[in-house]
């Protein structure tokens, strides 16, 4: 079947839920992909984040089929052998002494706030349930993580929203203070907005946070879901600050591009969880956890996080080198590999110009272009990215 016929489809029979670019990916190696007519696209988008090691990275290829051979699903009444072991390197390579697994980053936001509304009302003996949100956040889109989520557009249609969140602007110290009240158990937030605009902390607000939180007894949950492992340079974004969070979610990049999420916490915060308090069918489940043991070794032993590093400074540089050229261009802004620059006109046609360059990348906010190669991108891609963007900015002056 060719691609207009399977474009046409997907949309008598998929939910209109994506607004998709005519393309019909079939094929992923690396930083490449392939359409059903073998065209070549680079990939800056990287399934949002998802393949931070490449398109179908080997070791990742072959536990996956390794582990098919011998197990896909059992239940989690029984001790399974690669979640065991993901749930090690995880709290061996954080501040964690405890995982829950689950299937998507909004399950583990949905973890989560589950686990801190029911540690405060445990260790308070009163009515402590609100969790301060900063705006411009995404935490999913589950009923909870939806409200948690300090964007009105994610709202419409589906009120009354779950009761317990209380918003604030984002990089805004004396806000989240005033916000704090006897109900407040818990303060959350991405170490860096993704979905908001790729909108970093200023110098000294996250470690403030964690102060506040000390202070008033409060839970600081980072989400990490997009900037977790590897993304911004270091395994986990909060380690750029000195700092640790009580819980701390992960999804996206965790296994690979299989589906999986994970809630790393203290073990004090994680025994408020007893048998039957939360669960998930799929959660840890042989084939994601075995994905995610390779993904995970993988990241650490092939020196990702020393490229990602290096080249983070080396786009970031390029990108403000473009941006001096065009009035257009506000801001650049981002660490690691989760890069953006905001303009002051629509960005979706430059999107659809990229596309035509055949390079994938992605527009937040209506504004923000935002760059999420994969953790193995080379110089020489990141060169081919900002020629052709210059290029399309050309065209529009």
């Amino acid at each position: 079947m060719d691609s207009q016929t399977l474009m046409m489809l997907s949309e008598k029979y998929l939910a209109n839920t994506y607004a998709r670019y005519p393309v019909l990916l079939v094929k992923g190696k690396g930083t490449r992909v392939w359409d059903l007519e073998g065209e070549e696209y680079l990939d800056f988008v990287s399934g949002l984040a998802v393949c931070n090691l490449g398109h179908c990275h080997p070791k990742v290829v072959r536990a996956i089929q390794d582990q098919a051979e011998k197990l896909i699903h059992v239940s989690n009444f029984y001790y399974i052998e690669p979640q065991i072991q993901l749930a090690s390197l995880l709290c061996k390579h954080s501040f964690a002494d405890k995982v829950f697994f689950c299937n998507s980053g909004a399950e583990a936001n949905e973890g989560a706030i589950k686990l801190a509304r029911k540690y405060a009302k445990e260790k308070s003996g009163g009515n402590r349930y609100e969790i301060i949100t900063m705006e411009q956040s995404f935490h999913g889109r589950t009923l909870a993580t939806l409200t948690a989520t300090a964007q009105e557009k994610f709202h419409k249609g589906y009120e009354p929203l779950m009761p317990g969140f209380k918003y604030v602007p984002f990089n805004d110290i004396q806000a989240v203070r005033n916000a704090i009240d006897p109900k407040t158990c818990a303060v959350m937030l991405e170490p860096i907005q993704g979905e908001g605009g790729v909108n970093c902390p200023s110098e000294g607000y996250l470690k403030a946070l964690r102060e506040i939180c000390d202070e008033k007894k409060l839970l600081l949950i980072f989400d990490e879901i997009q900037v977790g492992m590897g993304r911004t340079g270091k395994l986990f974004a909060y380690e750029h600050d000195g700092i640790e969070p009580d819980l701390l979610t992960l999804a996206k990049s965790l296994a690979g591009g299989v589906p999986i999420g994970a809630l790393l916490t203290k073990k004090e915060i994680a025994d408020s969880f007893r048998p039957g308090d939360h669960a998930s069918t799929f959660g840890g489940n042989p084939l994601a956890t075995a994905a995610g043991v390779a993904a995970f070794t993988t990241l650490l032993e092939e020196g990702m996080l020393e490229n990602c590093q290096k080249m983070g400074d080396y786009f970031l540089s390029q990108l403000e080198a473009i941006q001096k050229k065009f009035p257009f261009a506000k801001e650049v802004r981002g660490k690691g590999l989760i890069l953006g620059i905001e303009l002051n006109i629509d960005g979706s046609s430059i999107v659809k110009e990229m596309l035509r360059k055949k390079i994938l990348i992605n527009c937040t906010m209506g504004k923000v272009l935002r760059f999420l190669p994969a953790l193995i991108v080379t110089r020489e891609e990141i060169d081919r990215v900002i020629k052709a963007l210059e290029e399309v900015f050309r065209g529009i002056t």
